[in-house]
């Protein structure tokens, strides 16, 4: 596709910082979204992921008796622990050998050769440029490639170009989106890193600063090389070392005014990390304005995106500056997020700035503002000596059309809390009802509801046989209605205080020592007293 050609109708972007998970299934469940990977699948992205220099719970080959089922089983285990190492590791979880493995539907694209041919049809319309190398992997976003440049009346000077397609989050019109870029190169702050040159066309941009050979602030902490591979560089350093406290407050202050500066030009920006800050001697300079003007997604998305109280720019850029710092002190990231208790600091300033911004009370309640960082003792002592003054113009219709796209990017990072906090509560619910102190609960409930049951039921028997005894013994049968069985429940309870009452009058009138007339239990009574009807000669004569 030509550099200025518009992208194809219909085209996906994806949020490449979307964590993959992976399940391993029998293969007879295998459904029709699901991929089948063999072992040496798994064998050749291991041996593409030793860059890393992680060691991975790969499990072994077997030649002999591979086809064993308890050894399947067991090599099934292994598999799974080893796809939940690789998925929960920030890093090799956005790389692209792994997204290509778990995704190769939306990941088959060769996107050094797309970035390429952009630039190879870029040089065509600006011949003073010349390629000198590829710098292959240095970052970690998968759309997104550099470049080793060099001016032709200018050998020995180095630039870097860097090439990304759009995200997912790209709400300007096209207009407005290349006017944007175009005028990044005017914009002048003493902790932005300048822009040399920039385009951009419908479906990508380009862009072209000076090549620095110190590199990044990632690269003083982790000690790496600025041009070798973002695994190699960061996914296992070779020693763990924070900063000096003057160096952590002097950044930090540095940062924390190129962001305050931005939030008041209402320019989004929402991608700090220790890669986007570049080191020029004593001064922090930040990179990647362009990536909220593309739609790219965050470096830290998959944090933020859990506490829905992070959800604007403005809070987004505080969180991450938390993980900076706490990068920039323990010279390396945490290991998960909210932070429950912080190592030892070289101050207990910097302890209080991480609470208040990577804490669970921080991620329940909110982020403070760039300017109550500002205040706090870690930084309101910082004296900071530039004589640069800040510029950068931006016409007042493009200002709106910032705004709107900054809501916009807002919206759907609230929808994407919404439905990650939805279905948190449905895990935990299927959780709780799974756990065996519920399920024993369910069985104990099951137990009492049965014999309840039974015992209705054998209620509903006993209380039927009375009725036809007392049917065939020439009673009447109540009538079937609702309320028959209070009936029968009734006149079951009448026939036994009358068997009583007989039992108790014989008893009587055998332990009486007179038949006194008018006793209730000696005065004769028969057939004809309680049927006044019956004739009493018949009685007598019985």
């Amino acid at each position: 596709m030509a550099f200025m050609e518009k992208p194809p109708a219909g085209k996906v972007l994806l949020d490449d910082t979307v964590p993959l998970t992976a399940a391993i299934e029998a293969s007879q469940s295998l459904q029709s979204h699901t991929i089948v990977r063999r072992y040496s699948d798994f064998d050749l992205l291991n041996n593409s992921l030793q860059i890393a220099g992680l060691s991975l719970p790969l499990p072994p080959k077997k030649l002999i008796g591979n086809m064993d089922r308890e050894f399947i089983a067991e090599r099934q285990k292994g598999l799974q622990n080893y796809l939940n190492v690789i998925t929960t590791n920030h890093i090799l979880s956005n790389c692209e050998l792994v997204k290509k493995f778990l995704d190769p539907n939306n990941y088959s694209a060769n996107y050094t050769e797309i970035a390429l041919q952009q630039v190879s049809m870029f040089f065509r319309s600006e011949p003073k440029w010349e390629v000198v190398e590829p710098l292959k992997d240095i970052g970690w976003r998968i759309r997104k490639k550099y470049f080793l440049m060099k001016i032709k009346n200018q050998p020995k000077e180095r630039l870097v170009l860097s090439w990304a397609d759009l995200g997912p989050d790209k709400y300007l019109s096209d207009k407005d989106f290349q006017c944007l870029i175009k005028l990044l190169p005017s914009c002048l702050h003493p902790y932005i890193y300048r822009v040399t040159f920039a385009t951009a066309n419908e479906s990508s941009a380009l862009l072209i600063r000076t090549f620095n050979e110190k590199g990044t602030l990632k690269d003083l902490i982790y000690k790496a090389k600025p041009k070798d591979p973002f695994l190699k560089k960061y996914c296992n350093p070779k020693k763990i070392q924070g900063l000096e406290l003057q160096q952590i407050k002097t950044y930090g202050r540095q940062i924390l005014e190129v962001l305050k500066f931005l939030h008041d030009k209402g320019f989004p920006y929402g991608h700090l990390h220790a890669s986007n800050v570049m080191l020029d001697g004593d001064t922090c300079r930040l990179l990647d304005l362009e990536n909220s003007l593309l739609g790219l997604p965050s470096f830290y998305r998959s944090y933020f995106s859990q506490f829905r109280k992070i959800n604007t720019l403005e809070s987004v850029d505080v969180h991450c500056f938390g993980h900076l710092l706490y990068e920039m002190t323990y010279g390396r990231p945490p290991d998960s997020v909210p932070v429950d208790s912080f190592p030892p600091a070289p101050s207990m300033a910097v302890v209080a700035v991480l609470e208040s911004t990577l804490s669970c009370e921080a991620c329940k309640n909110g982020m403070p503002t760039v300017s109550r960082l500002l205040q706090m003792p870690l930084f309101s002592d910082v004296l900071l000596t530039t004589s640069e003054k800040p510029q950068f113009k931006i016409p007042t219709k493009l200002k709106e059309a910032l705004r709107i796209a900054k809501e916009c990017i807002e919206k759907r990072l609230i929808e994407e809390q919404k439905q990650i906090h939805q279905h948190r509560r449905l895990t935990r619910a299927q959780s709780h009802h799974g756990s065996e102190e519920e399920r024993k609960k369910r069985k104990i409930l099951a137990r009492k509801k049965s014999k309840r049951s039974a015992i209705e039921n054998s209620e509903e028997h006993s209380a039927k046989y009375s009725n036809s005894n007392n049917s065939g013994s020439g009673a009447s049968s109540p009538l079937t209605s609702p309320s028959s069985d209070i009936c029968v429940t009734s006149t079951s309870s009448t026939s036994a205080s009358t068997t009583s009452s007989s039992l108790a009058s014989h008893e009587h009138r055998g332990a009486c020592p007179a038949l006194t007339p008018g006793c209730e239990w000696c005065e004769p009574r028969g057939l004809a007293q309680l049927h006044p009807e019956f004739p009493k000669r018949n009685f007598e004569e019985n």
